[in-house]
């Protein structure tokens, strides 16, 4: 399946906040865990959330040191979170994802 660059960002960028917002990786080393995409993969689609106006927050852990914690969804801005679910099958098709 031949799939523009375009498109596969936008729909990496979907995947990685169905994934915050549901907690199936919350962080940097589970959504590595989960998606196989590298490190710096994954903490580069985490800040290009913004540009869809998805708010993605890190929150610190009480205590914690070393930036211990986890990302949260805030607001979805446009995006309809019910498409990305009832499309998971298609989004990870095309980006090649288990």
């Amino acid at each position: 399946m031949d799939v523009s660059k375009t498109k596969s960002s936008f729909y990496r960028r979907l995947y990685v906040a169905y994934l915050i917002d549901s907690g199936q990786a919350s962080s940097v080393p589970t959504l590595t865990e989960v998606t196989g995409m590298p490190r710096r993969t994954a903490q580069d689609t985490i800040a290009a959330l913004a540009d869809l106006d998805i708010v993605c927050e890190f929150e610190q852990e009480d205590g914690a040191r070393n930036h211990a914690g986890c990302y949260r969804i805030r607001d979805w801005g446009a995006i309809d979170r019910r498409w990305i679910e009832g499309n998971l099958r298609q989004i990870k098709e095309v980006l090649g994802y288990p």
